[in-house]
């Protein structure tokens, strides 16, 4: 007899396994997750449809604006892209065995560990994804838009990381008009780049000779010292091994390359940044997941359900260079 799933009617909401939105916000700082901070979110009013967007050279185009005593003013107008979206649901669920749960109950809650365990397998898909547009050499092709380092970052006397932000912000400018204002790296980048002779020398010389460890170099002073508002450090791992086989860790966020770009600062779809991250809610989707449970009576459990709706917009490429060769 095939099985029947229960409808969404039937599952009980649980903010209390899911945590509010800033002990989540928290929980995946901690964990190197910067999906949402790279592609901000955009609320979407449908599960799909169609925006406008105005051509970086409609932006930055030039105008003749003077006007003579008596005379009309210079008329102008704006055409608009129109570009699709798509969102798609995500989510995992587990069921937890009664027998199980009994009898570990005075040890650890069981809802609470497996609710934050596939809520995290759900979240670290929304980064993987994200990761693999950010750093996708298909879209930032030709040397307006991708530039493969002549000195590897991870060589610490030799790399210039600093020449080389300053050249992809330059080359973004010119390209859109839009001032970059981030730079996306992998945790094993940062670490590099704090070792990075060319980044302690301009710490040290902006601190009057004050000596600098990599240990204390923050992501506010190395975005100082690569003169970028903020550097996004992509921590998340992912096990690379076979289901069943020993763990095998490593970075999402390839550190092969790093991407410098303007990432949203507002809620506006018109403002030119790199891409966002379309969130539909209507069928009660959340950010970071909605936590739900409901009884599964076959398997005499209790089944634990996290899931979200959301996609992946990539919309100016002209704000993001990508730069490849970073780690030797």
């Amino acid at each position: 007899m095939p099985s029947i799933a229960p409808s969404t009617s039937l599952a009980t909401l649980r903010p209390d396994l899911g945590g509010s939105m800033l002990e989540f916000d928290l929980a995946m700082d901690a964990q190197g997750f910067v999906a949402t901070r790279v592609l901000p979110v955009f609320e979407a009013a449908e599960k799909s449809g169609t925006y406008g967007l105005v051509p970086i050279e409609q932006l930055l185009r030039s105008q003749d604006v003077n006007r003579a005593p008596g005379a009309d003013y210079a008329h102008t107008s704006t055409d608009f892209t129109e570009r699709t979206y798509a969102t798609t649901e995500r989510g995992l669920v587990e069921i937890i065995d009664d027998n199980t749960r009994a009898t570990y109950r005075n040890f650890f809650d069981a809802e609470l560990i497996v609710a934050n365990k596939i809520r995290r397998m759900v979240m670290e898909q929304q980064e993987r994804e994200t990761a693999a547009a950010i750093f996708d050499t298909s879209v930032w092709t030709g040397s307006d838009l991708f530039t493969n380092v002549s000195n590897e970052w991870s060589n610490a006397s030799s790399g210039t990381p600093i020449a080389d932000v300053k050249d992809a912000v330059q080359k973004i400018r010119l390209n859109s008009g839009v001032r970059a204002n981030a730079l996306v790296i992998s945790d094993t980048v940062a670490r590099n780049l704090r070792q990075s002779d060319d980044v302690i020398n301009r710490i040290i010389a902006a601190g009057a000779g004050v000596a600098a460890k990599p240990n204390d170099i923050t992501d506010t002073l190395l975005a100082a010292a690569l003169g970028i508002d903020m550097v996004l450090v992509a921590g998340a791992i992912k096990n690379t091994a076979a289901d069943g086989a020993a763990f095998a860790g490593a970075d999402v966020w390839d550190d092969e390359y790093a991407m410098v770009c303007r990432v949203a600062g507002s809620s506006d779809i018109q403002e030119p940044c790199i891409g966002r991250t379309m969130h539909w809610s209507e069928d009660g989707s959340t950010i970071g997941g909605v936590v739900e449970t409901y009884r599964d009576a076959p398997r005499r459990g209790e089944a634990v359900r996290v899931r979200h709706q959301i996609g992946i917009e990539i919309m100016y490429p002209e704000a993001g260079h990508l730069l490849g060769n970073i780690t030797a």
